[in-house]
């Protein structure tokens, strides 16, 4: 079974969200950004080198959230979403997407998501509802079990 990866960027009570670009499967679609393991690659250092690829954007990975699986092409797949954050003084530049978004998660449901990420939506509302509720250490947000 394949694996991918989704980095989930808050800032505030905002969510980080990018449309691809139109053409194939998920084109013009919105996403958390990430992309697909590959071999002998963990799911940390795929995410460092998806935001690399997609944005020039330097990471840092701060902890698992949970997983779902999908069907892509016909073949089943896991999707780990990780909470990420930004280093200091990185700028974001688009290379596979068309337009970002700081989105509340309040209004994730509206957006066009990949069917793979809309399962996230809940994991990612939940983490920033912990962050909003314990301001003194944001990290202790845990794994949610999320499951397709």
């Amino acid at each position: 079974m394949g694996r991918s990866v989704a980095g989930v960027l808050l800032k505030g009570d905002t969510v980080f969200v990018a449309r691809r670009v139109p053409g194939g499967e998920m084109g013009g679609r919105w996403e958390f950004p990430g992309g697909k393991v590959e071999e002998g690659e963990s799911d940390q250092e795929a995410l460092v080198r998806e935001f690399l690829e997609e944005f020039e954007a330097d990471i840092r990975v701060l902890e698992p959230l949970g997983e779902t699986s999908f069907l892509h092409r016909g073949q089943t797949r896991q999707l780990a979403a990780w909470w990420v954050e930004l280093l200091p003084g990185t700028r974001l530049v688009l290379h596979e997407h068309v337009e970002l978004r700081w989105m509340s998660t309040a209004d994730l449901a509206g957006l066009d998501f990949a069917d793979s990420d809309r399962k996230l939506i809940d994991l990612v509302r939940d983490l920033s509802n912990r962050m909003q509720g314990s301001p003194a250490d944001t990290r202790s947000a845990g794994r949610n079990g999320l499951t397709g």
